[in-house]
């Protein structure tokens, strides 16, 4: 399908997926303009908000390397992986142990290697997850995996690829992969460019997208193109997912160049406008992160950091009355800024009213965050040694 056809059919995918039908251009919020605690609906008067309640942290796991992602199962178990192997498991009578994968294709490198994992919308019945690693298998890439785990949360079971062909090259940069389960069991995927300078406009390529397919890895029913995975392009480097509960919106959390971090509201067959193609050949980071003179029709952030950024590593929604004014918030986790970022959307999705932030430089840098079933989160620090898996708690 031709670039120019995505705009024709994003109204028919977004009511195929049952996704928001919110105006594909949002426009950006002033970074600075936000406060801790309170903030502004689209230049109105100022929302009152209370601040974030205080945080208690609690370790889970600890003496981990790189830990990218980290799940909770149904049965209380919580899991993480190491960015250069390993999988490390919290039982739910609460050991800790290894449980045991062949991985012996594992690409890492750089920023890539073992990252994104997710539980298969039927984990319950059919113990599937799917991780998304670099691999050396006949050549470098990025794919993601479907396994099934025994009921003992030992041992790793291989199966079919799900997806393959992302790109990636030696130095393993820009290879990030975020993997997001929907509700009727399809699976969105965040991608990074791989630092090459046509892939983000390229939409033959699965690099500097947010993909979306079956869990046989054929593309999701609603894709602009229903031959193809993309879903929207355009991205640098897509670290987060999140979809904010009662309303199907998708959004993506993306790093920045030397400026602005992204919160992307996703609509399906949308330019995001990075184009570093500039200088023919050359990958140049000196481009606005969304450039709608040389991409017309780009889609702004509905939030950005400015200068400097804090490199936003991930993202989800917290629900329940013990995040008090910020239920519902928007959580990032700050790698640079070694922080959590909660973000107060505005009840249209299109802009944030409130900003707070929390644990500024108490553990470190924060890999990645996840809502746990009784409403805590679940971070993932990223400091090189000495790096855990920590509950956070609203008091």
């Amino acid at each position: 399908m031709r670039r120019s056809q995505f705009a024709s059919v994003i109204v028919a995918a977004v009511a195929a997926l049952g996704l928001s039908s919110a105006p594909a251009v949002a426009q950006p919020f002033d970074f600075g303009s936000l406060g801790t605690g309170s903030g502004s609906n689209d230049g109105g008067d100022p929302t009152p908000i209370a601040p974030l309640p205080p945080l208690t942290v609690t370790p889970v796991l600890e003496g981990l390397s790189h830990p990218w992602d980290v799940v909770e199962a149904p049965d209380g178990a919580i899991l993480t992986g190491q960015r250069s192997g390993g999988l490390t498991v919290r039982r739910p009578d609460g050991s800790v142990g290894a449980v045991a994968a062949d991985m012996s294709d594992l690409f890492a490198n750089g920023e890539t290697g073992l990252m994104g994992i997710a539980l298969a919308h039927d984990f319950a019945s059919s113990r599937t997850l799917y991780i998304c690693q670099g691999s050396n298998a006949g050549g470098l890439d990025v794919r993601v995996v479907k396994w099934t785990v025994d009921a003992g949360w030992t041992q790793l079971t291989r199966g079919d690829t799900v997806i393959d062909g992302l790109p990636i090259t030696a130095s393993g940069r820009h290879g990030g992969c975020r993997i997001l389960v929907s509700g009727d069991g399809s699976l969105f995927i965040g991608t990074g460019d791989a630092a090459l300078p046509t892939v983000p406009q390229d939409i033959n390529s699965l690099g500097g997208k947010v993909l979306h397919v079956q869990p046989d890895g054929s593309p999701g029913a609603g894709n602009p193109d229903p031959t193809s995975a993309v879903y929207t392009f355009g991205h640098r480097h897509v670290q987060g997912l999140a979809l904010q509960p009662g309303t199907g919106r998708l959004y993506g959390i993306e790093q920045g160049t030397n400026v602005d971090d992204e919160v992307n509201l996703l609509v399906p067959g949308s330019n995001y406008g990075y184009r570093p193609d500039r200088i023919p050949g050359i990958y140049d980071e000196s481009v606005p992160m969304t450039d709608p003179v040389r991409v017309p029709g780009a889609v702004e952030a509905i939030w950005r950091t400015g200068s400097p950024t804090l490199a936003t590593a991930s993202g989800t929604f917290v629900t329940g009355p013990q995040w008090g004014d910020w239920d519902g918030a928007l959580v990032i986790g700050g790698l640079k800024s070694r922080q959590l970022i909660f973000l107060r959307l505005a009840p249209d999705g299109q802009s944030v009213v409130a900003r707070a932030d929390g644990l500024v430089g108490e553990v470190g840098r924060i890999r990645s965050v996840t809502q746990a079933s009784d409403g805590s989160l679940l971070i993932t620090t990223d400091n090189s040694t000495g790096d855990r898996v920590l509950r956070v708690t609203p008091q």
